[in-house]
């Protein structure tokens, strides 16, 4: 069997999908359009992790999607604040099984700004198009029952794919499960988690007061995008992830540019001057120490790299791009610690710029992170590279007395954060999921040591003691995390027939 993709041909070992998971399709085409309303109810709910109100009316759907399709012991668990997005628990207890696997997925949203949508997008009212729209598909009705729905259609919205995809489509397996009159192999236990794009700052919390309800063989994470070529991919690591925020500040007031520029330092300008000082034309970050903690990757690790199909120029051409940061395979560049801006903000451009010289310049700092970092001292490693660059440091806005004692000002505001996870290639439970994984889609997936993305799965080791995978089921061109986020439904058909294969795991 070969599939095309980007326009790029590349082999993929075929089998015959079992009939368990066969099944499971029929009853998706059956039901299809009333999983679609029903997803689209779901999407429907705002999702933003600080609004409470919005993310408890997410907690309630999902309890009242899971008791409807035969989940039982449905609860929210909380952490001790009341303003804590609480996680949404289910399980499913088969007779005579001796192995438990858990089922993550999370259902907050990145922020969203509706501006930024392609009109007649709007985040929080999804609508359905029939292909992608950056390559020119438009919004069509939503379909109704008795009309053909065609798989490369998209529904667009926040979650879509960024994870309510994953959250419906693990409730939805074990519902075409249990309506084929299919019994799982293992005990099910489902977690939905309400603050993963907030950083999880409670997830330690809630893992440690439920400890024993969470306990499990395996916890297997469906979040994010499947390869660049349309595979399949297990993957058994993900990196770290930590923030900084940094303001350069110059005047106390903003001055006319033609009065005081020439003069006055400015401080967009000392800002792109210790940005640009963190990196070199090569994309190698320049901060002192950045890589001296990286665990290299194994010969097994290696060797399941070099199998990933190239997409490195396809991908160019699909992004408008020719130059690249690095010039090393995508997957390559993954597993190495990275360090992103995020954002740049300085006084007005466009119908809003004006004459001036502004009095302070802000950049966003994301730091993802590989096994053997420390999210606590590579945010160090940073700020000792701003202080060596000349710059006073401080957590706070400058005083008077600073500003007059120091000629540059960074302030240097931290975020939380949390440390690289990885689980061996090896790991004989895991290695039990890939084979279920094969079996349920009559593909050879792929395997990567390290998801480009972060999740804290670090905190799933350090307090439960486990070893998650991740089964990513969205397409790679989702939009997650800004504008114009999107599904499209093959994907999401498949992923509901992958979770089912994984919920039949056998021996």
């Amino acid at each position: 069997m070969k599939r095309f993709l980007f326009g790029l041909l590349y082999p993929v070992i075929a089998y015959s999908q079992s009939s368990e998971v066969l099944s499971v399709r029929n009853f998706r085409v059956q039901h299809e359009h009333r999983l679609l309303q029903q997803y689209r109810d779901f999407l429907s709910i705002p999702n933003v992790a600080a609004d409470m109100p919005n993310i408890l009316r997410n907690a309630e759907w999902i309890l009242s999607y899971m008791r409807s399709n035969g989940i039982r012991n449905t609860q929210l668990l909380r952490a001790a604040a009341s303003d804590v997005p609480p996680a949404v628990y289910g399980e499913v207890i088969v007779p005579g099984a001796t192995e438990t696997i858990v089922l993550y997925a999370h259902y907050d949203g990145q922020p969203v700004d509706p501006t930024q949508w392609l009109e007649g997008l709007h985040p929080f009212r999804p609508q359905m198009a029939n292909g992608s729209m950056v390559n020119g598909a438009r919004i069509m009705d939503w379909p109704q029952d008795g009309t053909r729905v065609d798989p490369e259609w998209r529904i667009y919205g926040r979650g879509t794919s960024d994870d309510k995809a994953g959250v419906f489509s693990i409730i939805t397996a074990y519902a075409a499960l249990l309506s084929t009159g299919q019994q799982p192999k293992v005990n099910i236990k489902f977690f939905f988690e309400g603050e993963e794009e907030a950083g999880s700052p409670h997830l330690h919390e809630i893992f440690n007061q439920y400890r024993s309800l969470l306990k499990g063989d395996l916890w297997v994470i469906c979040d994010g995008p499947v390869h660049q070529s349309g595979r399949r991919q297990i993957v058994f690591g993900v990196r770290g992830d930590t923030h900084l925020e940094l303001t350069v500040f110059g005047p106390k007031r903003p001055l006319h540019s033609g009065h005081y520029g020439n003069w006055v330092l400015n401080p967009a300008m000392e800002l792109s001057r210790l940005l640009s000082s963190m990196k070199d034309a090569n994309g190698q970050v320049t901060v002192q120490g950045f890589y001296d903690d990286v665990v290299p990757l194994s010969a097994s690790e290696k060797e399941a790299l070099s199998k990933i199909p190239p997409v490195e120029e396809q991908l160019k051409k699909e992004l408008g791009i020719r130059a690249v940061e690095r010039p090393t395979p995508l997957n390559e560049a993954l597993n190495l610690p990275s360090l992103n801006i995020n954002g740049i903000q300085s006084a007005g451009v466009g119908k809003q710029s004006a004459n001036v010289i502004p009095t302070k310049a802000i950049a966003s700092l994301d730091l993802r992170l590989v096994i053997g970092n420390d999210w606590k001292r590579q945010q160090q490693k940073v700020i000792d590279h701003i202080r060596n660059q000349g710059f006073y440091v401080t957590e706070q806005e400058p005083t008077d007395a600073e500003r007059s004692t120091h000629e540059k000002i960074c302030m240097v505001k931290r975020s939380s954060g949390y440390n690289a996870q990885k689980t061996p290639l090896d790991d004989a439970f895991a290695q039990r999921v890939v084979q279920s994984v094969k079996k349920g889609t009559g593909e050879d997936p792929l395997l990567l040591p390290t998801l480009g993305g972060s999740l804290p799965l670090f905190v799933f080791e350090q307090e439960l003691k486990a070893r998650p995978i991740t089964v990513p089921i969205a397409n790679h061109d989702n939009n997650q995390h800004a504008e114009n986020e999107n599904i499209r439904l093959s994907n999401f058909w498949s992923g509901i027939e992958v979770f089912a294969s994984i919920m039949l795991l056998q021996r």
